[in-house]
């Protein structure tokens, strides 16, 4: 396997409110994968932020009778939190307030007016402000969107730049065809293809100033500011210095881009025809994921049945939240999220599963002094994870990671711990060590370098487990409980 350069993105939240469980998942499946090429050793460039524009963004600050950019700075800490509290190892954190992002989004504009692709024209639409997206009566139920039905959809009508999308309706056919895994799942990915089949519309891209001034600058028109999804969907490569640092976008453009299945549109088709507009390479994958709802209904923001991702971890930590965002979560259907089936998940398989495990192992592993016989015992034959994950006996493994399939990962983890929860009833070192002391040491010492396995396979899901019991092993110590029971 050849090592490389590998970039990966999430969507950037808008600022409109606190972050929620949603935002975490999307977070943590970009580490996830982020976090595993770098133990494969790539160079990996990994992007998150915040989007800080647009009408709701706007509004907001206006019902809370605050200076707009202060309030976007206080949001923007409270994503940055987020941040740490999930132990993200992300390499940016963009805000499109960021003036290099700005720039970047200007001279991005411009190039695709110069290409032709922007113009200006009268127009009237219904529009949700919840989604910042324009919506046909199709899209509605009984007149509201189905993702914001508290929200009355507003009517807009102005004089707007637009993009000429309808022009890259056969380039866009075209690049799907060459390209059969570039949205996954497959299902997303035939939506996507029959939504540009359908036959595209130009759309709107700038909004009139005195209406709503909060967004980048329109170069040459002081009248206009950028609709929020063009300015924000620029990030990916803003990011990466476009277009002054070269050499850097060079050697991370194109990537991967992971969204929310209502993100579906804007970033394989809206996206993709704004990077042709321009002479850019599209992106190498974008990768599709359903909602968490709650009470079955999808958490939002405007809807008010938010989880806090920040109170779970307070009552659990970090790895535990991120355990079961990545084994109970499906990377790509809609998933229901309660305290009731967290707790049962965390009780069974981390205090009872993986904790117990690590706990009897460790107490044998001290006791029996089983560090101390060197023939017995040889800490570097345990394989980092590079080399471990790298064999062929780990191919499965890797095809199941690049397939974001982190709940088959995690089984397969889980499968393993309860192999060594069996192997140790059978062999029962406890009481062959009072018997045959040699063949205790000798079976403890092969039940560790099994626990040494496990921790390399959790490295990209739960680091902080994984380094604490790689710690304990080195040390020769037991460690503290490392999941304490909820009742």
């Amino acid at each position: 396997m050849k090592k490389g350069k590998f970039y990966i993105t999430t969507t950037l939240p808008y600022v409109n409110a606190n972050p929620h469980l949603g935002h975490a998942f999307e977070l943590v499946e970009a580490d996830i994968i982020a976090r595993f090429h770098r133990g494969l050793g790539d160079d990996v460039f990994f992007n998150t932020g915040t989007d800080e524009h647009g009408l709701k963004v706007y509004r907001k600050a206006q019902e809370k009778g605050e200076i707009i950019q202060n309030y976007c700075d206080s949001c923007a800490d409270n994503f940055r939190k987020l941040q740490s509290t999930l132990n993200l190892s992300n390499d940016a954190f963009i805000r499109t307030t960021d003036n290099h992002h700005k720039e970047s989004a200007q001279e991005f504009w411009r190039r695709s007016f110069q290409a032709g692709d922007i113009y200006k024209k009268n127009y009237k639409i219904k529009y949700c402000v919840g989604c910042e997206l324009e919506k046909t009566d199709s899209d509605l139920e009984d007149g509201k969107c189905p993702d914001h039905p508290n929200l009355e959809i507003e009517i807009i009508e102005e004089e707007n730049y637009f993009f000429r999308l309808s022009k890259y309706q056969d380039k866009l056919l075209d690049f799907y065809e060459k390209n059969p895994s570039f949205v996954l799942p497959e299902k997303r990915f035939n939506e996507a293809k029959k939504f540009v089949e359908s036959g595209l519309s130009d759309f709107s891209i700038s909004r009139l100033k005195e209406k709503m001034p909060w967004g980048v600058q329109v170069p040459d028109d002081q009248d206009h500011v950028m609709y929020v999804w063009f300015d924000a969907l620029v990030n990916y490569i803003s990011t990466l210095g476009w277009p002054e640092d070269d050499k850097k976008f060079q050697a991370f453009w194109p990537g991967v881009q992971l969204a929310g299945k209502d993100n579906l549109r804007q970033q394989a088709v809206m996206w993709q025809a704004m990077l042709m507009s321009v002479g850019l390479p599209n992106t190498i994958q974008v990768v599709i994921h359903g909602f968490i709802t709650s009470g079955g209904k999808k958490m939002s923001k405007t809807v008010g049945n938010v989880i806090n991702p920040f109170e779970t971890v307070d009552g659990y930590g970090t790895d535990a939240l991120r355990y079961y965002l990545a084994r109970e979560v499906s990377p790509f259907e809609d998933s229901d999220f309660t305290e009731d089936k967290f707790k049962e998940a965390y009780n069974a398989n981390l205090a009872n599963g993986l904790g117990n495990l690590v706990s009897r192992i460790m107490k044998m592993f001290v006791a029996y002094e089983v560090a101390e016989d060197k023939k017995k015992f040889i800490f570097n034959d345990f394989k980092s994870f590079e080399v471990m994950v790298r064999g062929e006996s780990y191919k499965e493994y890797r095809e199941m990671m690049n397939n974001f399939e982190f709940g088959k990962v995690m089984d397969f983890a889980w499968g393993k711990i309860g192999e060594i929860d069996k192997q140790i009833q059978e062999t029962q070192p406890f009481k062959l060590i009072k018997t045959d002391k040699e063949k205790a040491i000798d079976e403890v010492a092969r039940l560790v370098g099994e626990l040494w396995s496990i921790a390399n396979l959790l490295t990209p899901f739960m680091p902080e487990t994984s380094h604490k019991i790689k710690e304990a092993i080195r040390a020769n110590k037991i460690p503290e409980p490392l999941f304490l029971r909820k009742e």
